[in-house]
């Protein structure tokens, strides 16, 4: 069962998530907030496995209610919705912790899918969506910290060949061909990359790979 936690500041909007949730027994909604104290407080009390979090709200935005919610180290992940594809605050809501970025008006069957991709621990954002924020937002990438440095440091040669082509958009299928591998084995690789570099998902580790420059803007 995957508890899920609403956020959005629209009654309209939390009601049309509600009831498609409601027809998957394998989705609960535990609870709705209309803004990011709410957000973080209730996220503290109820511990949803997701995060549904609207960007733009009155208050405490999505973006600093999902830094509380990452940086807090609880097992709640978050998952942003916005209206456009190109949302800048989306962005900073990525670089801010959030495992997933989703239009608003996605279909139904994408949010879900979404939801329990995220719940699962991986990203539901394409390579190539992800490349298009990040290429968009470039005078947003700070370089690399001292720590960001020591931990590129840590990475093998295979490892960095492999979050190369990770965040130059490849799937595991498509990595795997392209360094001539197992795709059993470029998991392996993704798994180990995450953990030493601390990133949470593909999409922390794509950021990751632009701030310390394996891959540049186009």
């Amino acid at each position: 069962m995957t508890t899920v936690l609403i956020v959005d500041d629209q009654a309209l909007q939390r009601l049309g998530f509600s009831m498609l949730m409601e027809q998957h027994p394998d989705l609960t909604v535990v609870g709705e907030a209309t803004h990011g104290t709410e957000a973080v407080r209730m996220t503290a009390e109820l511990h949803p496995d997701v995060v549904l979090m609207d960007v733009r709200m009155p208050g405490m935005d999505g973006i600093e209610a999902t830094r509380h919610i990452v940086t807090s180290g609880g097992r709640s992940r978050v998952l942003v919705m916005t209206t456009f594809d190109l949302d800048e605050y989306a962005y900073d809501a990525l670089r801010a912790g959030a495992s997933g970025f989703l239009l608003k008006d996605a279909l139904p069957e994408e949010l879900l899918a979404g939801i329990r991709a995220v719940a699962a621990g991986d990203a539901v954002i394409s390579p190539g969506l992800t490349r298009k924020l990040i290429d968009a937002f470039t005078t947003h990438l700070p370089g690399h910290t001292p720590e960001q440095k020591r931990q590129l440091e840590a990475l093998t040669e295979r490892e960095i060949e492999v979050l190369t082509a990770v965040a130059i958009g490849y799937s595991n299928a498509e990595v795997a061909e392209h360094l001539h591998l197992a795709e059993t084995t470029v998991k392996s690789h993704v798994s180990r990359i995450l953990a030493k570099i601390g990133a949470r998902d593909r999409v922390q580790a794509v950021i990751f790979a632009y701030d310390v420059g394996l891959v540049r803007p186009a």
